[in-house]
């Protein structure tokens, strides 16, 4: 049972059902409208580094970072669905709120109730309860991004106590959340750095546990997200250390996998927020004594803007049928870095769509086009650069035709995506002749991802989602997978000129 503070501070009872949690939702629906809305307060903080005091007492007064924690620790037992149906309505409103609730729920509340020990959870799910603290992860080092396996914060242990020192940046909420999640990797006798992946809980309030941020980033987008570069070191008693099933780094893979599959509750909630202040402006909105709406350029950018909420409410689907806590995702590299970069694409699509129909004023930093340009653009750089993600769908398919020893490309599809396959045949009927160069490898990760998205569309419309959105989502994707399938087969070499400036000023000519 979770209790929380109601408005008139009575205490509302939220059971883990079905029938509760909705209550729940609306009621975390109604506190944000109050947040967001009365008195203009959005308006405070458009431009402004983190959220005003008043506006965070009323966005936890329902305590939603209590969703994931299990009952026993007193949180509401939420699970992965639920999780991203909270961030889906957080994320109409704000993108940011969204991470936040993203990040602690996805990124330490889940790993930890999955990977921590016992001993540990009851002080920290305590305090996450009383004092409304915020966790967070860091593996990005300033040297090693994308790169994060070859990390070089070390960690070595004496007497059941773990030093962890090094440097992590980029972690959402620096300097804000109150425990991390810190991976690392232990020292060999000869002083080298392991292979394998540790993890521990860092509790910033604890003896020997601060974190110095050495800097706080001025980052372009999500204002109330603070960012930067802290110095890690730390000693940690051996009971925060997370213990994986298998070894670290599985338990890693498992993780952001995990993550990557509840990104579409994050994307959904700002699609719908750009289709309905689209719908709305185009309807208000006169050119030439006709309403913007009637104009068949601006309902091709509608449809591919409802279009793309299709596509993310089947990924939802998708997400939370399989990514439950108690499921082991570190094998589903493939669907994983799918649901990821799509999502991501198709949130910043969005949100130039509505940039574009809304004109100059949404340019302004406090309209919700603007801003949402700037605020969706990070999500297809962080947890894996869309361009490698893209990458690595390729490998992955190549690799599974390659076991299938199965070269037509439209036979592997009949057993991967057997709902999209006939769909597509016209286009994908042709042997893939491997090796590719890169720039081909991630022009095919991008056709394997949409045929994808395809398919699972066509999943949602078996449960019965209404057909004429998933009719016009499939046209879309359809053409979507037609250009990009042009573009794939075109023979495109070219490389850039480093010494460029011999020759090359037109004012010469």
């Amino acid at each position: 049972m979770l209790q929380h503070p109601s408005k008139d501070n009575q205490i509302i009872d939220y059971q883990a059902d079905e029938n509760s949690f909705r209550q729940f939702l609306e009621d975390f629906k109604a506190c944000m409208r109050r947040a967001y809305h009365q008195d203009d307060k959005i308006d405070l903080f458009c431009s402004t580094r983190g959220l005003p005091s008043a506006v965070l007492t009323e966005l936890m007064s329902l305590n939603p970072m209590a969703l994931c924690i299990p009952s026993e620790y007193g949180g509401f037992n939420g699970n992965v669905k639920q999780n991203i149906a909270l961030v889906a309505a957080a994320s109409y409103e704000s993108l940011a709120l969204s991470l936040t609730l993203g990040i602690n729920n996805g990124l330490f509340v889940q790993p930890f109730a999955k990977y921590g020990q016992d001993s540990a959870k009851s002080k920290i799910f305590e305090q996450y309860m009383k004092s409304r603290r915020m966790g967070g992860l860091m593996i990005t080092e300033p040297d090693f991004g994308s790169d994060a396996l070859n990390m070089i914060t070390s960690c070595s242990e004496q007497d059941g106590i773990y030093h962890l020192k090094g440097k992590k940046h980029w972690a959402g909420l620096t300097g804000m959340a109150d425990y991390w999640i810190l991976t690392s990797r232990r020292k060999s006798e000869a002083g080298g750095l392991m292979r394998d992946i540790e993890m521990f809980v860092c509790d910033i309030h604890a003896p020997n546990q601060n974190i110095i941020v050495e800097e706080y980033f001025e980052n372009l987008g999500l204002y109330q997200i603070p960012y930067g570069r802290n110095n890690i070191d730390v000693l940690i008693p051996e009971e925060k250390k997370l213990i994986p099933k298998a070894n670290g780094i599985q338990m890693m893979l498992d993780l952001l996998h995990r993550s990557r599959f509840q990104f579409p509750g994050m994307g959904l909630g700002v699609i719908k927020r750009m289709l309905d202040e689209a719908i709305i402006h185009t309807k208000s909105r006169l050119v030439g004594n006709k309403s913007l709406f009637d104009y068949d350029q601006v309902q091709h950018r509608l449809s591919r803007l409802q279009a793309n909420f299709t596509i993310c409410s089947a990924f939802c689907l998708r997400s939370g049928e399989i990514a439950a806590t108690e499921n082991d995702l570190s094998p589903l590299g493939l669907e994983a870095n799918i649901t990821k970069s799509v999502t991501s694409d198709m949130m910043q699509d969005s949100a130039q769509s509505l940039l574009q129909l809304v004109g100059a004023k949404g340019y302004k930093i406090n309209h919700i086009a603007g801003r949402s340009v700037v605020d969706t653009r990070p999500f297809q750089i962080f947890e894996g650069s869309n361009d490698i993600l893209y990458n690595q769908i390729a490998e992955s398919v190549l690799k599974l035709m390659k076991t299938a020893k199965e070269k037509s490309f439209y036979q592997f599809l009949k057993g991967y995506a057997a709902r999209a396959a006939d769909r597509v045949q016209e286009l994908v009927s042709f042997d893939i002749e491997a090796p590719f160069a890169q720039r081909k490898l991630v022009e095919f990760g991008q056709v394997m991802s949409r045929i994808v998205s395809l398919d699972m569309v066509l999943y949602l419309e078996e449960k019965g989602f209404r057909k004429d959105l998933v009719d016009n989502a499939l046209l879309v994707l359809k053409q979507e997978i037609s250009t990009m399938m042009n573009t794939f087969h075109f023979a495109n070499t070219a490389v850039v000129v480093a010494e460029y400036d011999e020759n090359s000023f037109w004012l010469d000519f």
